[in-house]
């Protein structure tokens, strides 16, 4: 499957769109272009689920290297990086995980940069935010994702909506159970609007991922009754989705950060983004005609 989808032009070519090459040099082209076009990025070594403790190393190095190789653009906050703890041993040993998430605050505070904890499905849940916590203690500017259509996260988001607290809220990608998330797209969007309000309502710093022209909306009018000037939240969305509408928000003085996938992969990347939603295939396609 790997070699058909490489090798077959059309979907080679929707590849090459989503993913920011299998290099860290690559992925230095793909950010120097979108520096070039006033966007910040958030950058993601590819890899999760590892059970592995040389797996786990391996891809802590390759997250210094990655912060090395971005030093020298001195972009401080606008290159931070986005870590799956999963790929850093989380499921084999949470200690493990948090030395190495450590390893990387460190090297990204050293830059002026920061990290992001990715959230997965919900059985990490608890573990990811214990690790945040711990992580604060030091690193008091790592940020955490919380996916709105788990039925805890709006609960969650009111926890974490405080001073100097970084949330990427994201509607959730995973395939879970109707026991702990809702499944319907109407029930989703409601649950984000809710988490939403809650991380504009509080003190903390709201980065809003989404690519959907409503939740924009919205977050511009919450924006407006909590009092938040631009700069005090951000846009976040995937790389290679929706180009023009991400420099439009950054044309309009909105701090807009890209979420710049790299690293060889990209293969399990790409299926899993089409695998966990069937409605995934069509936005996939769709952005393929620049739509």
């Amino acid at each position: 499957m790997r070699r058909a989808v490489s090798g077959f032009p059309l979907t080679r070519k929707v590849v090459d769109r989503f993913v920011a090459g299998e290099s860290v040099q690559e992925a230095r082209a793909a950010i120097e272009r979108l520096r070039d076009a006033n966007l910040s990025v958030t950058v993601d070594h590819l890899g999760e689920e590892t059970r592995d403790a040389s797996a786990a190393a391996a891809t802590t190095k390759a997250y210094l290297t990655l912060l090395d190789t971005l030093r020298p653009l001195e972009l401080g906050g606008a290159a931070e990086v986005s870590v799956k703890l999963s790929a850093l041993g989380q499921r084999l040993d949470e200690g493990m995980a948090l030395g190495h998430a450590r390893e990387i605050c460190a090297a990204a505070e050293a830059g002026g940069s920061t990290v992001t904890l990715d959230m997965e499905d919900h059985t990490t849940v608890d573990s990811t935010l214990d690790i945040l916590r711990k992580l604060r203690a030091d690193h008091p500017s790592t940020g955490v994702a919380i996916q709105a259509y788990l039925f805890r996260s709006e609960d969650d988001c009111r926890e974490l909506a405080v001073e100097g607290s970084r949330v990427r809220l994201v509607k959730g990608a995973y395939r879970e159970p109707a026991s702990v998330a809702h499944q319907s797209k109407g029930e989703v969007d409601k649950a984000y609007v809710r988490c939403l309000r809650a991380l504009m309502a509080g003190q903390g710093y709201p980065m809003v991922a989404t690519h959907d022209d409503r939740i924009i909306s919205v977050t511009e009018l919450l924006a407006s009754r909590f009092g938040r000037p631009v700069g005090s939240y951000e846009y976040q969305m995937l790389y290679g989705i929706r180009t023009d509408r991400q420099e439009d928000l950054a044309g309009a003085g909105h701090t807009v950060r890209v979420y710049v996938p790299y690293g060889d992969d990209w293969y399990g990347y790409f299926m899993r983004r089409l695998a966990e939603r069937p409605a995934n295939v069509a936005f996939f396609l769709r952005a393929l005609g620049g739509k």
